[in-house]
């Protein structure tokens, strides 16, 4: 009996042992991030632990801001993101240099690439798309869930208000770098979710701003990132961009400012930042 019994217990303990060793695997695993609305969403899937890196515009959750950073788009270098050996690069579609890229996969080390949303379903893509690498699909259809009901107070507001304010988005990196966001840009899609009037129109993405374009468009509300207020030097500051100081919305102190990644993400967030960029130009 006992040497039949024997066998058996060492087949359990193997299996134990195996599983042991899938679950230490799995739990030791070492993620780099790049792109912050990847960042977002690995975090709502409860990986977050297991980022060892990541890079600038991953500022959410606040925790990422403590890693250490591989840097910025074409900044980001091969050397850099394999000094620290990881297991498992997640990136932004185009945000690596195609090289770098190459440079990682030659070195054998795991990546995978999503597309960077732009509207709604594609953070709901995403969202799936990560919780099917995860192996979480049950955690993915309850952030979509939230995400939903994000949608329905925002939408719930905007049948309350009669208003369709005017405004433009502009992109700041100091009093001399301004751009404005024109057509097929988050700035737009944006609107468009929060009910809001684009000013700037005829154009697609970014295009640099004149004070007479400024002045022609002479939006009600001007929006900005919290980081592109910072770089002209403050709400203080801003009469040193030309042509400002002669719209309704500098006139009449219509600045939004929002933090960049909740604004232009379209992660997880996405319902709750279009719902406060909605509220903050009809006040």
């Amino acid at each position: 009996m006992i040497r039949g019994f024997l066998p058996l217990m060492l087949i359990v303990f193997a299996a134990c042992s195996s599983s042991s060793k899938e679950e230490e695997t799995i739990l030791a695993r070492k993620i780099i991030t790049a792109g912050g609305t990847i960042t977002e969403v690995v975090d709502a899937l409860g990986y977050s632990d297991q980022i060892i890196a990541t890079d600038i515009t991953s500022t959410y959750p606040a925790t990422m801001q403590n890693l250490p950073s591989i840097g910025y788009r074409n900044q980001i270098k091969a050397e850099g993101i394999l000094a620290l050996g990881p297991d498992l690069v997640l990136i932004e579609e185009g945000y690596l240099n195609p090289a770098v890229v190459d440079q990682l996969q030659a070195a054998q080390v795991s990546i995978e690439v999503f597309a960077k949303p732009t509207t709604v379903e594609g953070t709901k893509k995403l969202v799936t798309e990560l919780a099917g690498f995860f192996e979480e699909e049950e955690k993915g259809k309850e952030i979509i869930t939230a995400i939903d009901k994000d949608i329905a107070t925002l939408n719930d507001y905007l049948e309350s208000e009669e208003t369709k304010p005017k405004a433009i988005f502009l992109m700041a990196r100091g009093p001399e770098t301004v751009f404005i966001a024109g057509d097929k840009t988050f700035a737009s899609e944006m609107f468009k979710l929060a009910e809001i009037e684009g000013s700037a129109t005829g154009f697609d993405e970014f295009a640099p701003m004149t004070p007479e374009s400024l002045v022609s468009m002479n939006p009600e509300y001007l929006v900005f990132f919290e980081s592109g207020i910072q770089s002209v030097g403050g709400s203080e500051g801003l009469a040193s961009i030309q042509g400002i100081d002669q719209t309704t919305a500098y006139k009449e102190g219509n600045i939004v400012s929002l933090d960049g990644q909740y604004l232009s993400g379209f992660g997880p967030r996405v319902g709750k930042a279009a719902l406060d960029l909605a509220k903050a130009v009809r006040q």
